[in-house]
């Protein structure tokens, strides 16, 4: 792992067109990442916490002020230019799962492996999968599998490469109570045996609270006295 600051957004803002005119979404927000370092993003719906992941990973510009990853200012780079940048670096695990429905599990696990050049790509994924203990259901595809197991999928897939930097967005969110505890289990043992940093997204206070620092945005803006918790 590099000793860069993985993330540091300086006073963010976004501010999108609505029919009743423009709306501030984000309001001059401040935050870095330091390696290795497990940060969970709370607050209510509606308070900007997944257009704060978005710019955060680079998938949308900011109206204002800058976001830096891995100590490159987004904004210098364009679409492609970005995608190399997480390329390896940086993996998203959303709460819809967004595997290819056309790829078994283990090919869904190997792709950005193989993008990212990595060698002996196939068996790295049966590695991840067993894992996240689907190593029996290598060779299904996502709609052979249940809900948790597309997302245990999902997060072998973002582990896979190794992050630098993880992007979690409601990672159980679409999870029953059962479920939604063992991805938790396994994003938090894996990260910290990967060493990766985390910057999670969720309305789940006891998932939050398994951060190493919790963020609190509130109608767009860092409450000022944020809470820190060690797991």
């Amino acid at each position: 792992m590099t000793s860069t600051t993985p993330l540091v957004l300086e006073a963010v803002t976004l501010t999108l067109p609505s029919a009743a005119g423009p709306v501030e979404i984000l309001k001059g927000v401040d935050l870095t990442i330091t390696p290795g370092e497990a940060v969970a993003i709370v607050g209510p719906s509606g308070s900007g916490k997944s257009s704060l992941i978005s710019i955060a990973a680079g998938l949308e510009a900011p109206s204002g002020g800058r976001a830096r990853l891995f100590g490159t200012d987004l904004a210098l780079l364009g679409e492609d230019g970005r995608a190399r940048l997480r390329r390896g670096r940086a993996a998203l695990v959303f709460q819809s799962f967004h595997l290819l429905p056309n790829m078994t599990a283990e090919e869904n696990v190997a792709a950005p492996l193989e993008l990212a050049h990595r060698p002996n790509a196939s068996a790295e994924a049966r590695n991840w999968l067993s894992r996240v203990g689907l190593g029996d259901r290598r060779t299904h595809y996502p709609h052979q599998l249940s809900g948790g197991e597309q997302q245990r999928v999902a997060l072998a897939r973002a582990l896979a490469v190794r992050p630098e930097l993880l992007f979690a967005d409601e990672p159980t969110g679409n999870l029953d109570g059962v479920n939604g505890d063992l991805v938790a289990d396994l994003l938090f043992d894996l990260v910290r045996d990967s060493g990766a940093a985390l910057l999670l997204v969720t309305h789940d206070a006891s998932l939050a609270a398994r951060a190493d620092r919790i963020v609190i945005l509130r109608d767009g803006h860092v409450v000022p006295t944020t809470v820190g918790l060690m797991a």
